[in-house]
């Protein structure tokens, strides 16, 4: 069974939805028969590639609020996010592009496969949410890509150019074209999909019920007739 997420590094929601299919796989007893694929997923593709604006501001003018309110909100987040075992160190991120990122979470897919790219996910977005590190910096992703396994002079071929580059615009495309208008966003199998960071208890349905779609189990059906088995037939 195959999942793909459609996430940001710098979207708060998609760690703890993380989170929550974490708990849900981990009770799932087919788990080691799931693959975890990471899509990317712009939420700000206008944000400065190298900004140093904090977050808090940049949201509040946005969304037409107050930077107190704002402050209160992520504090409403930043408890919710403390029940999944993150720190979250919202006042302190800041604003800026992650299409960098995802270009390293491209390049960890194709040389490392599924494992590598999600250690490079779960890193970064430990990094920036709780370590509230700039990762539009290029030095700062090339630390954290080297740190997880990929090679240093790969990593910066990679920043220094635009490789990968399609593959984020056809991951954003194809979300497009499922609907999302948001992330996080999750599909099994290409068949379900469900928009949100969805509590464990509903990520635990959805694998059951993708899992037993996928295996459905042959109903039989009439009563005990003459057959032969495997030892052969009795006449």
């Amino acid at each position: 069974m195959k999942i793909e997420i459609w996430s940001d590094v710098v979207c708060p929601w998609c760690f703890v939805g993380k989170r929550r299919l974490e708990t849900a796989l981990a009770e799932f007893p087919q788990r080691d028969e799931v693959e975890v694929v990471y899509r990317s997923f712009e939420l700000d593709p206008g944000a400065p590639r190298h900004g140093h604006e904090l977050s808090t501001g940049v949201i509040a003018r946005k969304y037409g609020r107050s930077e107190a309110e704002m402050r209160q909100m992520q504090q409403q987040l930043v408890d919710l996010a403390a029940e999944e075992g993150l720190a979250f160190r919202l006042f302190e991120t800041v604003h800026t592009n992650t299409v960098d990122a995802h270009r390293l979470l491209h390049l960890a897919l194709e040389t490392g496969g599924a494992e590598l790219q999600r250690d490079l996910n779960e890193t970064l977005l430990s990094a920036y949410f709780e370590q509230a590190r700039n990762i539009g910096d290029h030095d700062v992703l090339t630390e954290i890509a080297t740190g997880v396994g990929l090679d240093e002079a790969r990593v910066r071929e990679i920043l220094a150019g635009d490789e990968y580059a399609d593959a984020v615009a056809a991951d954003v495309a194809r979300a497009r074209a499922y609907g999302a208008t948001g992330v996080p966003f999750f599909v099994i199998d290409e068949k379900c999909g469900v928009s949100g960071a969805q509590p464990s208890e509903v990520f635990a349905q959805l694998l059951q019920q993708a899992w037993a779609d996928a295996h459905p189990v042959l109903q039989a059906v009439g009563g005990d007739a003459e057959a032969c088995g495997p030892d052969g037939c009795p006449i």
